[in-house]
């Protein structure tokens, strides 16, 4: 790596890193320290044990997902390389949010002698399909829920929403006419000049993107086994609620929450996740917190008691899942004398 990309990456992670430790200070600025101490001592952590085998059958069932995805581009990866090229992207994003996604398919794409950017179109369509599924949970949840809920979804998320959103959108028209202009003489120049725009670097890696992830986003329509993808779809998400939802019964205050009400901890708690800070630090915790202060009565200090041990179990989990997944890729085969290697 040159040194002005290690700036770049530095910079960058700094920055995230700073808006996440803003984030925590934020949300534990006013709360009773002994208290929590006190709940998090306490603590049944035999159930995190449970919940992390749940979160492993996800990794699991999102590896062989993955493989079906990849399937139709005319490569078959081992499960394993797989598993652990997913693990060690998930290791990354720890570092810089979003970046587990490249290195991912980077990691598997060397390994198997894969194209990187039709990997790339691979993960966008699996990032999609989450998407979908969050917003098919949170329609479900508001339309059989209860009034309070509504009216939490509707405070806490969708009015702000809807205010940054209206306020961005009322700026004069000229705005968006010279927006709209500019979009589409750049799309132009880069459609008439791609060859000779391919000779610089940039350009060229990011036409080889384009074009890997159009492949991509074709796969979808070639799927051989699409009932089996549903059903680990599905699967993948039954086993995020329950890796939720067993985290529950690790503290009193919070044991009689139902799988169903553990579902919008899910939800929102995975609304948190994307925002662009290192692993959800800061935001997961404050949005679990506050549904569980308005949803289910429970205080402040027991919300956060819940939010640090279902997060900070699954990022120790990740932390070792992924270091195993780098010496298995890498350094495994580095370790070997010349006469074991065939």
């Amino acid at each position: 790596m040159s040194f002005r990309k290690l700036v770049i990456q530095t910079l960058k992670f700094l920055g995230f890193l700073a808006v996440g430790i803003l984030l925590i200070w934020l949300v534990f600025r006013k709360v009773d320290f002994k208290l929590l101490a006190n709940n998090l001592k306490e603590a049944n952590y035999y159930w995190l044990i449970l919940s992390v085998f749940f979160s492993l059958v996800a990794f699991m069932l999102r590896a062989r997902r993955w493989q079906l995805l990849i399937h139709p581009l005319d490569f078959n990866p081992s499960f394993w390389h797989t598993f652990h090229a997913m693990m060690i992207g998930y290791l990354a994003n720890l570092a810089l949010p979003r970046i587990g996604e490249i290195t991912r398919c980077v990691t598997l794409g060397k390994k198997e002698n894969i194209a990187v950017d039709k990997l790339i179109g691979t993960v966008i369509i699996e990032r999609t399909i989450d998407l979908l599924s969050v917003l098919f949970f949170l329609v479900i949840i508001i339309i059989t829920s209860g009034s309070i809920i509504n009216e939490f979804l509707k405070e806490s998320i969708f009015l702000p929403f809807s205010e940054k959103v209206s306020s961005f959108v009322n700026v004069p028209w000229i705005f968006w006419a010279a927006l709209l202009f500019i979009g589409i003489t750049a799309l132009f120049l880069l459609v008439r000049f791609r060859h000779s725009l391919r000779k610089i670097r940039f350009f060229s890696k990011f036409f080889d993107i384009a074009k890997g992830v159009v492949s991509g986003l074709r796969t979808i329509m070639n799927l051989k086994n699409k009932w089996e993808f549903i059903i680990l779809t599905i699967s993948i998400w039954v086993s995020y609620a329950l890796m939720t939802w067993v985290v529950v019964f690790c503290l009193t205050s919070t044991s009689h929450i139902t799988f169903w009400n553990s579902l919008i901890i899910l939800v929102v708690g995975g609304l948190a996740m994307s925002v662009p800070v290192q692993a959800g630090f800061g935001a997961f915790h404050w949005a679990v917190a506050q549904v569980l202060m308005v949803l289910q009565g429970v205080s402040k200090e027991d919300g956060l008691a819940y939010a640090l041990l279902s997060h900070e179990s699954q990022i120790v989990f990740e932390i070792i899942i992924g270091l195993v997944s780098i010496y298995i890729m890498y350094g495994r085969t580095k370790n070997k004398k010349p006469a074991e290697i065939k």
